[in-house]
Order: structure tokens, then sequence, then C-alpha cells
């Protein structure tokens, strides 16, 4: 078992670190079972698409997802998660994961302008095809959990794309996500958040007293990137304004296991994919 857990080590730090970590875990994944439709648009800058995992006989009655990567808002690509689209597909789920646009070429609050013209965009392009047309799940790693978070908990950024929250999401599942990390440490921090106002407005914790979808909020109990406070603070919030969140937090993970398990050569240690798929099916069409 020991080189197991040195081979998952190794490729979590390299996804963490670089492509090339994404590279081998996506070397893993099956082709077959769904198709990939990629680089459809939701706005004009390259970096406003999104990829669709499509299961085979997916029809208007089934579960769709959008995930959202990780990345400190300064990195990521949607082509790196491969791997994800295609866990969440071979469960029958509509998956689709988009780009948005980083910094420097942007600051807070734009890529939650991004991230919820891309779930009004996959809403609309779902309907319109009678794919999932559902209510969406969110799902999201990191950075990802962050931006999940928000277009769940602040109600402003569905509703100036034109999206009522309440209505069009079922449930959340951040993975390891940063919700309450003032004050802000390091520069690129600094730089991305440190020109809003009031500051506290940038935190998911702030917004736990709005109605909100049920969510899953996991963690690796040996995250040394984003600490899992944020996970417990977010969870007793929410809970303290009487809504609905669950938690998990894995013995001996850190924070790019999480996501790494939804991978064939690491699923299952820790169940992260299996908790979430467990939490979807529970709440799906659950909304506020």
């Amino acid at each position: 078992m020991r080189w197991v857990h040195g081979v998952f080590c190794f490729l979590a730090a390299s996804l963490l670190a670089a492509c090339s970590g994404a590279d081998l875990l996506n070397a893993t994944v099956s082709r077959e079972g769904y198709r990939v439709e990629r680089d459809i648009a939701f706005g004009p800058d390259p970096r406003q698409r999104y990829d669709l995992y499509v299961p085979n006989g997916a029809a208007g009655s089934s579960p769709a997802a959008v995930f959202f990567y990780g990345g400190a808002w300064t990195g990521g690509a949607k082509r790196d998660y491969l791997f994800v689209g295609e866990a969440l597909a071979a469960l029958g789920y509509v998956v689709a994961i988009p780009d948005y646009r980083l910094y420097p070429q942007i600051r807070f609050p734009d890529f939650l302008a991004d991230n919820a013209a891309a779930v009004a965009a996959i809403r609309r392009d779902l309907a319109a095809r009678d794919l999932a047309t559902g209510k969406l799940a969110l799902v999201g790693h990191s950075a990802g959990a962050y931006n999940a978070l928000m277009l769940a908990l602040d109600p402003q950024w569905l509703a100036q794309a034109g999206v009522d929250r309440c209505a069009a999401i079922s449930a959340v599942v951040g993975l390891a996500g940063p919700y309450d990390f003032l004050p802000l440490r390091g520069r690129n921090l600094q730089a991305i958040f440190g020109d809003a106002a009031p500051l506290a407005r940038t935190q998911p914790i702030a917004f736990a007293q709005n109605p909100a979808p049920p969510l899953l909020l996991l963690a690796g109990a040996n995250d040394g990137t984003v600490a899992p406070r944020n996970t417990l603070a977010l969870a007793a919030a929410v809970r303290a304004a009487r809504g609905r969140a669950e938690t998990r937090i894995y013995e001996n993970v850190a924070h790019a296991d999480i996501v790494a398990s939804f991978a064939r050569i690491l699923r299952g240690s820790p169940p992260a994919l299996a908790d979430t798929d467990r939490f979807l099916r529970l709440q799906r069409g659950a909304g506020c």
C-alpha cells in the first residue's frame, strides 16, 4: 500500500504544480460512454468557453453539473480536467467545465461574472437541446469552490446574468475551498481582491445568512494550501442561519488529493467522487 500512496502523492502534487500531473491523470481516462463537445462560447473572450461532456443516452431527465476548477484565480484550463468530466459523465451527469478569465487580465469580481455567464449559457444550451433540463449542480475545487459558493450564496452574480439561483441551482459541492480567508496574505490575493470595498463582501462566509441550495463541503485534514477551517467555518455559519450544510474532512488528504481522487487511477481514496454523487442525487431538484 505504501507505493500506492506514493503514486497518489506524486500525481496529486504534479496536478497542483503543473499540467503534467493532469496529463498523467487524463491518460487513464476512458474515451467510451460519452462524447465531449469543446469550446462552446458563452462570451467574446477566448477564455469564455466551456467543454460539455454528454453521456451516451443523455436526455432531458439527466442530471447536470458545472465544474469550476481551481488555480488561485491565476491559472488553470478546462482541458486539464478531462478526468473530472469523465468521472461524472460515467455516473450519468451531463457535465460542463468552463474556462474563465484570470488575473492579471481581470480582478475580483470579473471571474464571478464569467462563471455566472457560463451558468446562464449552459442552462440555455441544455434546455434548447433537451439535455438535462432540470436544475444544475455546482461543483468546484479550491478557487473553483470559492466561485461556486459565491454564485450559490450571493444572489447578485447569477441575477446579473439573468438567472434565479434558487430556481436554477439544486445543490453545491465545494472541494477544499477558501471561504473565509481574510486578512489577505500574499501579493496576488491583495492584487486580486484588495480593491473591493467592503472587503468582507468578497468572502462566501459573509453571505451564509442568505437562503441557499444545500451544500456539501469536503476538505483534507492535511491541506496546507487552504486550511480546513474554511470548510468548518462556512458550514457552521450556514447552519446557524438554518441553512443546509454537510461536511467531510478526510484524514491524510492534502489539497490536490481531493480532486485527483476523481481520476480512475486514484478513485476512492478519499471517496470524494462517491460522496459528491450520493449528495447530489439526494438533493436533486432541491434548490433554496
